[in-house]
């Protein structure tokens, strides 16, 4: 995977720190965009990129798990200012990889970045109206200062995945593999192997290894719902032959925006009608008299947890041709030679694969200090859903759960660089959101994927209502972020 040298090092500690006007944690995703949109409509504005790992690409350099691809279409994935010209609407890893890449190529962004540059700290201090930012690079400490700090590191924790302490698995005597750190060397062909999970990266993973292995279980204790999507979005290829690149990137990428919009909405108001649909796609992609039911059907609404997509149904079609199963049991223990579940059936293994889940991490682990004094997460609320309450001139990207990530990432580099025009036009030093106390407090995500309920007691909260409210909707964001007023009453503005 490629990568650059970036700009000079930052400063060790104890001498001056280098200063940038933003400075951007994370050099994913996110953070690539984030820097784009920052040389697109700020290109006075100076800048860096703290990457804690060796190469840009986030989570699409870090998953090399098989089958990696997208779980949102890539028009929507894509950022708003640069086409997905590729015919894939869910693309694999390295093809996104590559495309974030080249974005950073395209922009000058991969000049900016500082690789293994671990982001331990960041301090405010009001007088100077600057943040002091330390990380650590080959065993030392350094120090940055920045007017403005952005948090691009989305809020999975990438060195520790979830541990769901599954009973009696140091009894198992084959290779135990977690999806996060897959090994380059794991040789599956005709193997048996068992995927303990039922997510998105169970879903990936089932029909890649089903492809080479003996045979492939997926074993889950409840089941997710799972919609087949076109790879290649046909709708959108024939705009593409009839409108200008660029014309057809938005059309389609509106087009997908106002489908997707749609059936979350059907989902909050008729989840029936859409569980019935699902239901019957699921049928019609299995052979006749398959254990729709105990398999596919969730005991959850649409959309309480986020969809998982197959292309073109990969995996049922895995099923259908008996590649892989799905077995919906609870695990009694594991033996040296498999897993023994509770109603008794034994599962042989050479490979298990714990797909059970990630952690959450906001901010990477870092600490935020606000003149000396500590930010305690969970004491603070959330502004727009990505600003804290009474901590200033700090940005943070989090992406929506019932959309693509980037849709929200678009609008938070968008709504950064209008916020430092104001700043600049006003003559203000900051800008910190004030919680108002009479605002009642909501999960700042409202998801019930396990993930997510692990992690709200260490998280901020989210209000009631606006600007507090965390919508989950794109079009009312549009209002609100990327043409709302700045000066809202809640956003304090000092000189």
């Amino acid at each position: 995977m490629s990568q650059t040298t970036g700009e000079r090092p930052a400063e060790p500690a104890g001498t001056e720190a280098e200063h940038v006007d933003v400075l951007i944690i994370g050099a994913g995703l996110s953070g690539i965009g984030a820097a784009a949109q920052l040389t697109r409509m700020r290109p006075e504005s100076s800048y860096a990129i703290l990457e804690g790992r060796t190469a840009m690409g986030g989570t699409w350099d870090l998953f090399r798990y098989p089958g990696i691809r997208s779980d949102s279409d890539m028009f929507t994935l894509g950022y708003r200012f640069k086409p997905w010209t590729d015919d894939k609407a869910l693309a694999d890893g390295p093809s996104i990889l590559a495309y974030v890449e080249e974005t950073a190529r395209e922009y000058g962004v991969d000049r900016h970045i500082r690789y293994d540059h671990r982001v331990v700290a960041a301090a405010w201090d009001s007088d100077s109206a600057r943040w002091t930012v330390t990380a650590t690079h080959a065993g030392e400490e350094v120090r940055l200062t920045c007017r403005l700090l952005w948090s691009c590191g989305g809020y999975y924790d990438y060195d520790h995945p979830y541990d769901a302490q599954l009973p009696g698995l140091a009894d198992f005597e084959g290779r135990v593999v977690h999806p996060q750190f897959w090994p380059e060397d794991l040789d599956y062909a005709d193997k048996r192997v068992v995927v303990v999970g039922s997510g998105a990266t169970a879903v990936t993973l089932v029909p890649a290894l089903a492809e080479r292995a003996a045979h492939v279980t997926m074993l889950q204790r409840s089941p997710t719902y799972i919609v087949s999507m076109p790879r290649v979005d046909k709708i959108a290829g024939g705009v593409r032959r009839v409108l200008p690149e660029k014309a057809a990137y938005v059309v389609n990428r509106w087009k997908n925006i106002g489908t997707a919009s749609g059936i979350y909405a059907l989902s909050r108001r008729r989840p029936d009608l859409l569980r019935g649909l699902i239901r019957k796609g699921t049928i019609s992609a299995l052979p006749e008299g398959y254990d729709v039911d105990t398999h596919f059907r969730p005991a959850y609404d649409p959309w309480d947890q986020r969809l998982c997509l197959v292309p073109d149904g990969d995996l049922f079609e895995a099923i259908s041709q008996g590649r892989a199963e799905v077995v919906t049991d609870t695990i009694d223990t594991f033996t040296p030679t498999g897993v023994r579940l509770t109603s008794g059936r034994e599962l042989e293994a050479d490979i298990v694969v714990t797909a059970t889940g990630l952690q959450v991490r906001f901010l990477g682990g870092a600490r935020l200090l606000v003149d000396g004094q500590e930010v305690k997460l969970p004491e603070t609320m959330a502004y727009k859903a990505m600003m804290l309450s009474g901590v200033p001139n700090f940005l943070f990207t989090v992406g929506y759960t019932n959309a693509s990530w980037t849709l929200k990432a678009d609008l938070v580099a968008e709504y950064a660089c209008r916020l430092l025009d104001h700043l600049d036009a006003e003559g203000y030093r900051a800008a910190t959101p004030r919680r108002d106390p009479t605002v009642g407090e909501r999960p700042i995500m409202d998801f019930e994927a396990g993930y997510v309920l692990r992690a709200l007691v260490d998280l901020p909260s989210g209000g009631d209502r606006e600007p507090w409210m965390l919508r989950q909707n794109y079009l009312h964001d549009v209002r609100v972020i990327r043409r709302g007023e700045l000066e809202d009453g809640a956003l304090e503005f000092s000189r």
